[in-house]
């Protein structure tokens, strides 16, 4: 039987999920936990909408600090979540 992963293990590959840069087979397994788990479709749509935001700001904009203050508590609290499953 394959180990799933765990929504840690996925939250770590998200960038390069979404920068295309994954194999294929795990590519499907991140989509296959994304079709149960409504926290991490939750993150990810985040991180995607960060990604185009940072590409079309302009040259030497910074993220806003809110944004970034925000996106690193979610992050914390879920990884807080996945160890104590």
């Amino acid at each position: 039987m394959t180990r799933k992963l765990t929504c840690k293990e996925i939250l770590e590959q998200l960038s390069a999920y979404i920068d295309e840069e994954l194999d294929p087979s795990i590519c499907a397994e991140i989509e296959a936990h994304m079709e149960g788990c409504n926290p991490c479709v939750a993150f990810l749509n985040t991180l995607k909408k960060t990604v185009v935001l940072y590409k079309y700001s302009a040259e030497g904009d910074e993220v806003p600090r809110e944004v970034h203050i925000d996106l690193h508590r979610f992050l914390r609290e879920k990884c807080a979540q996945d160890e104590g499953e």
